[in-house]
C-alpha cells in the first residue's frame, strides 16, 4: 500500500484495485494522462453502471463498478508515480464518490421497487461506514508519515499545491465540505478521542477497511451478478450496525 510506509501497511480489504491500478499508472508515467483524466475515467464508468443497473444488466454493471474500483486505485497511483499530488484531484475524486454512490443506490432502489426513503436511509449509512474507516486510515497516515493530501479535519481551505490553481482548490473545497462535512462531524462526534490515541493496529484497520467504498462496491458487485439484487439496500443497512461496534472497539484499544 503506497498511501503508508511498508512499516505500517495492513492487508486493505476494499483495496483490492490496487494492483490493477499500479499497472495502469505505470504505463501512463510518460504519457499526457493526468490523475484527473483518470477520475473522469472512473465517472464514466460509474454513470454506465448506473444505466445497466437500470435497463436491468446487472452483470455488466458488476463488472463496471469493479472497473470503477480500479480506476479509483489508478488516479491516486498515477498521481504519486508522477509526483503530482493536488488538492483539485483529492477533491474531485472524493466529489465524484459520493454522486456516484447516490446515484447507483437510487438506481438499485428503483430497479427493486425499493421505496426512495429506504435508498437514502442506506445512503447514509454507506456515507457514515466510508467516513469512519477514512477518518482512522487518515490519521494512521498522518501519524506515520503516509500520503498527506487528505487531512484528518477538513475544515480550512488548503493552499494549491505546485501545479494547481488556488481559484479551483478553493472552489473544490467548497463543494466537498458541502458533501461531505455532516458525515465528518458525525463520525468526530462519535469518536473525538480517535485523533488522540495511540494505537490503530493492522487487525483493526483490515476489519475496518470492509467500510472502504472498495468493499462497499464488492458487494454491490457480487449482489448485483448473482441476481441477488433485492438484497443490496439492507446489507448496506445492516453493514451500518457494525459502526458503534467498531467505534467500541477502537476505544478499548
Amino acid at each position: 500500500m503506497s498511501k503508508l510506509p511498508k512499516k505500517y501497511a495492513f492487508t486493505d480489504l476494499s483495496d483490492y484495485g490496487r494492483a490493477g491500478g499500479r499497472f495502469i499508472a505505470s504505463n501512463l508515467k510518460e504519457t499526457s494522462f493526468t490523475p484527473i483524466h483518470i477520475t473522469t475515467a472512473f465517472i464514466c464508468a460509474g454513470i454506465a453502471a448506473v444505466f445497466c443497473i437500470h435497463y436491468g444488466l446487472y452483470g455488466a454493471a458488476a463488472v463496471l463498478l469493479i472497473l470503477k474500483s480500479i480506476l479509483d486505485a489508478a488516479d491516486g497511483e498515477l498521481a504519486r508515480i508522477k509526483n503530482t499530488p493536488s488538492y483539485t484531484g483529492r477533491y474531485y475524486d472524493s466529489i465524484a464518490d459520493i454522486i456516484l454512490n447516490f446515484l447507483i443506490l437510487i438506481a438499485i432502489a428503483q430497479a427493486t421497487q425499493t421505496p426512495l426513503w429506504f435508498a437514502l436511509i442506506a445512503f447514509l449509512g454507506l456515507q457514515l461506514q466510508g467516513t469512519l474507516y477514512n477518518y482512522y486510515y487518515v490519521i494512521l497516515r498522518n501519524r506515520h508519515n503516509g500520503d498527506t493530501t487528505s487531512r484528518v479535519f477538513e475544515n480550512v481551505t488548503p493552499l494549491a499545491l505546485s501545479g494547481e490553481n488556488q481559484a479551483t482548490v478553493n472552489s473544490m473545497f467548497l463543494m466537498y465540505t458541502i458533501l461531505y462535512s455532516a458525515f465528518d462531524k458525525a463520525i468526530y462526534w462519535l469518536d473525538p478521542k480517535a485523533i488522540r490515541g495511540t494505537k490503530l493496529p493492522g487487525w483493526f484497520m483490515t476489519a475496518v477497511s470492509v467500510f472502504g467504498l472498495g468493499f462497499q462496491l464488492l458487494v454491490i458487485s457480487l449482489l448485483l451478478f448473482f441476481r441477488l439484487e433485492i438484497y443490496i439496500i439492507p446489507t448496506l443497512l445492516t453493514m451500518t450496525l457494525l459502526i458503534p461496534v467498531f467505534i467500541g472497539v477502537r476505544k478499548l484499544l
